[in-house]
């Protein structure tokens, strides 16, 4: 993937008014109007589409300017997937074009994004998944096949447009182009109606669709599914469907990005003496376990790192790290023996400790 910069052919400390017309031009140059089944063309308006989209947005441009290409990956409700097709361009930057290309072409609507929510386990957020979702959705009504007319009937081309959904008003020196008041820019009148959908061309249908949870998501990230979406009533393509994730807890992890954190702790002998621990790990659909050693002399707060055993980055193969942090545990109460052992070995290293309790009674011969 080229860089961003590269791309629109801008320094890196380009500001918006440069980014936007380094866009304009490359947009203009490589628009599909100007390039009808050119599919190398095509794909430069899509590159340009990309960049900008990137650039332009201050957070994503901070985060690529600092990463590169791998900042913007992952999804994420930050993330950044890139654009599914020509429409979905024309939808967003349509501003930027402008009436420049006057009524070649009728631009079609595109459907609206819905949201849904997906909870998942630590597990499967760290290993990936695959879950269903139930969306209802306007989607293409299948007894008109979305024309929004009566079987037997078709739409009528609109005469006040002759099609093309928009049309033209002389004001003074300037042409202005609005949205055809007879058709709504449809570019089509629907004499006899659809009774499926009462002309509508969409209908409302509850369906389950699979969705691939990549390795390595994190809570409040999102996953972007093109085109499943509804379905706009004048046709075109449709909108997205942006799949929230909400990801369980698991006490035996500390998550921050794709390190992990365990904390263990160990008795004041193990952490003067050293010995072994068993820790859990994120091995075997988090259930592995493995056995770290414990120097002598550890102190509470200490760590050992299990390089390359954390989370894996997402459509990464590389993974982040497995903390261990010890925590000391110092009894509240000894046994006899114990704090005998205690006292002597305090006493060869001529430390002033406190003595034994003595009963009542000897407080009392004495």
């Amino acid at each position: 993937m080229r860089d961003f910069y590269e791309v629109l052919g801008v320094a890196k400390d380009a500001g918006a008014v440069e980014l936007k017309k380094a866009y304009h031009s490359l947009a203009v140059k490589y628009h599909p109007d100007r390039n009808p089944d050119d599919a190398g063309a095509e794909e430069k308006f899509k590159e340009a589409a990309n960049a900008y989209s990137v650039l332009s947005d201050p957070e994503q441009r901070a985060r690529y300017d600092r990463f590169g290409h791998d900042g913007l990956r992952g999804g994420g409700s930050n993330g950044y997937s890139g654009f599914s097709g020509v429409e979905d361009i024309f939808s967003a930057f349509g501003d930027i074009f402008g009436d420049f290309f006057g009524q070649g072409r009728r631009r079609q609507a595109r459907g609206a994004d819905l949201r849904v929510d997906l909870s998942i386990t630590f597990a499967e957020a760290v290993w990936g998944t695959t879950k269903e979702v139930k969306v209802s959705r306007d989607v293409k009504c299948q007894a008109c096949k979305g024309s929004g007319a009566k079987d037997g009937s078709r739409p009528e081309t609109c005469s006040t447009c002759a099609g093309k959904g928009q049309v033209l008003h002389s004001q003074g020196f300037f042409m202005i182009q609005t949205t055809c008041p007879r058709c709504r820019g449809e570019g089509a009148i629907i004499k006899e109606v659809c009774t499926a959908c009462q002309g509508r061309r969409t209908q409302v249908e509850t369906s389950t669709l699979s969705v691939t949870v990549p390795a390595g998501v994190d809570a409040g990230q999102t996953l972007r599914l093109a085109g499943k979406g509804e379905v706009a009533a004048g046709g075109g393509q449709a909108g997205h469907l942006y799949v929230v994730l909400h990801v369980a807890g698991d006490e035996r992890f500390e998550r921050e990005e794709e390190n992990i954190t365990t904390h263990v702790v160990i008795s004041y002998v193990q952490a003067a003496l050293g010995g072994e621990v068993e820790v859990p790990t994120l091995d075997e659909q988090c259930t592995g376990k493995t056995t770290i050693e414990v120097k002598p002399g550890t102190q509470p707060g200490d760590t050992v790192v299990r390089r390359g055993e954390g989370v894996p980055h997402v459509n990464q193969r590389n993974r982040g790290d497995h903390i261990v942090q010890f925590s000391v545990e110092i009894p509240k109460k000894l046994g006899a023996r114990e704090a005998e052992l205690l006292r002597e070995i305090a006493a060869e290293r001529n430390e002033d400790v406190k003595g034994p309790k003595r009963s009542l009674f000897g407080r009392a011969k004495k």
